[in-house]
């Protein structure tokens, strides 16, 4: 496991096209932005140790919506 240290604002480049970015840092809790191609499965570890729970599709958001809750890159 390869394991680095990052400070509020910086990012982690995965490959060519996944981008992690710390996006806040509150006590013991972080919160981060994965920026990544749909095709690529991101989900959080709790949820990928309940097996068919996790396959259930997400709920369905209209392009409205996204382009509202997201800054355009």
């Amino acid at each position: 496991m390869l394991v680095l240290s990052r400070k509020e604002g910086e990012r982690l480049v995965i490959g060519d096209n996944v981008i992690i970015t710390v996006t806040r840092i509150s006590g013991n809790r972080i919160t981060l932005g994965i920026e990544a191609p749909r095709d690529v499965r991101v989900m959080r570890g709790e949820l990928e140790r309940h097996g068919s729970d996790s396959e259930k599709p997400a709920a369905k958001v209209n392009e409205k919506q996204a382009s509202h809750r997201l800054p355009a890159s």
